[in-house]
């Protein structure tokens, strides 16, 4: 019996003009009816193609040499959904819709593999260039976006300039990720790593990505709410690189995020390092980030974030917010532009936060202000306030415990550096160790 189904055969031509969609949807199509099989995308040229879906095992095997590229014409992107990647956490079934260039729904025991590279195309979406960012339209594909699936692998490829969120996955559970190296144009927003959306079991390893928005992101967003929880996930052994956060929880959750861990990761020359951020009505809890080294640095307000290696927020993006609980913060090495933020927007959103040996030093080399605190994305006016920058700031949390936590003031001094630690309203707060404290 037939295993594997090479596009040449079934008329890809391979001579990156041409959409050879057809054609390798036909190989997958073949491979289906046979009961599985390897679809081959084979070593020495590019195939440009429009949306492709995959389907019940079925393997999307892409050789190394090989380029599997998406259409940047916009009508070859036939799959399209309203989503709430680009309208601020809300569904607004009027608005365009964005769309998908790997796409598999409800389907059990795919993959996607080999060393070769599949190419987002984000340059031919890009509207305007605007100087520390892109413009981009709304009509744009996510590279990689599987729905309602159950037994995914993705395993070593490039994933090269997605004009979108570059791997999501929605409601899919039974899933490994490894070896994959995600790159993408660090001007181009909305151009995430990888996104779990509603997903469980999940186990992500030996990454190497380097995205301008969120790295790796976890996310319940409200388009998916019948997936319920993300819960059960691991990320070991990565490296990432990030305009916005490297390892975030949130913001988009609608529905628990749980039972998490994020083991020994190297986070480098990003705007956030860990942050877990909570905006919607949503709970977090039970959520474990240990050995990490993080660096930490400004970049310019088009990005969320302000050099924070740390960062656990809870501030309403729109009417509702959930609550935060059961962060443990263990082992981690950290260089930045600013200081470790636990802070909410009132009292009883944040409860049982545990900084454990986590040492922070503190200095600037970057050409962007500091002195300025960012809640974003927050419902209110104040979402950028200028204020002096601690290395610890605690504000409306209970139960935080700092343990062992040090704080090193670098040479290049600011005039907005702070205290070590400052509190305000932290009922429960327990410090051991030599930190001064700056009660106000």
């Amino acid at each position: 019996m037939t295993t594997q189904f090479t596009i040449r055969e079934y008329g890809a031509v391979g001579d990156g003009v041409t959409n050879d969609a057809p054609a390798i949807q036909a190989a997958i199509d073949a491979a289906h009816a046979n009961g599985g099989g390897t679809v081959i995308v084979p070593s020495g040229a590019t195939y440009l193609a429009g949306s492709i879906v995959l389907k019940s095992n079925v393997e999307l095997h892409v050789e190394r040499g090989a380029t599997l590229k998406a259409s940047g014409r916009w009508e070859d992107i036939t799959e399209r959904h309203n989503v709430t990647a680009l309208s601020s956490g809300t569904v607004h079934e009027d608005w365009e819709q964005s769309g998908i260039f790997l796409a598999a729904y409800e389907a059990e025991n795919i993959a996607v593999t080999g060393a070769g590279t599949i190419d987002g195309n984000g340059q031919a979406y890009i509207a305007r260039d605007l100087g520390p960012i892109y413009q981009m339209p709304i009509n744009r594909p996510f590279a990689l976006c599987f729905i309602g699936c159950r037994s995914v692998s993705l395993t070593e490829s490039l994933y090269w300039d997605s004009a979108l969120w570059t791997v999501r996955l929605t409601g899919c559970e039974d899933v490994l990720i490894h070896g994959l190296r995600i790159k993408a144009d660090m001007l181009l927003p909305n151009a995430d790593g990888i996104d779990l959306d509603h997903c469980r079991n999940v186990r992500i390893s030996d990454c190497d990505i380097h995205t301008p928005d969120d790295a790796i992101s976890l996310k319940t967003c409200d388009e998916f709410s019948q997936y319920g929880p993300c819960e059960n996930i691991t990320v070991t052994n990565c490296v990432l690189e990030s305009k916005s956060s490297a390892l975030v929880i949130g913001v988009d959750a609608t529905a628990p995020i749980r039972n998490i861990v994020f083991n020994n990761c190297v986070i480098l020359n990003s705007h956030r390092g860990l942050s877990v951020n909570l905006g919607q009505d949503s709970l977090y809890e039970n959520i474990l980030f240990s050995n990490i080294v993080v660096e930490t640095r400004l970049y310019d307000d088009s990005w969320w974030g302000r050099g924070e290696p740390i960062y656990v927020s809870a501030f309403p993006w729109q009417e509702e917010i959930g609550r935060i609980r059961n962060v443990r913060f263990v082992n981690i090495l950290a260089r930045s532009e600013s200081g470790v933020q636990v802070f909410a927007e009132r009292p009883g959103l944040i409860e049982g936060v545990l900084l454990d040996n986590v040492r922070v030093e503190i200095d600037k080399w970057s050409d962007i202000d500091g002195g300025v605190i960012d809640r974003r994305p927050y419902a209110g006016d104040d979402d950028l306030i200028t204020r002096d920058i601690p290395g610890f700031y605690i504000d409306q949390a209970a139960d935080v415990t700092i343990r062992h936590c040090e704080v090193v003031w670098g040479p290049n001094h600011q005039e907005f550096w702070g205290a070590d630690l400052e509190v305000h309203d932290a009922p429960g707060l327990v410090v051991e160790g030599s930190l001064g404290i700056d009660c106000q």
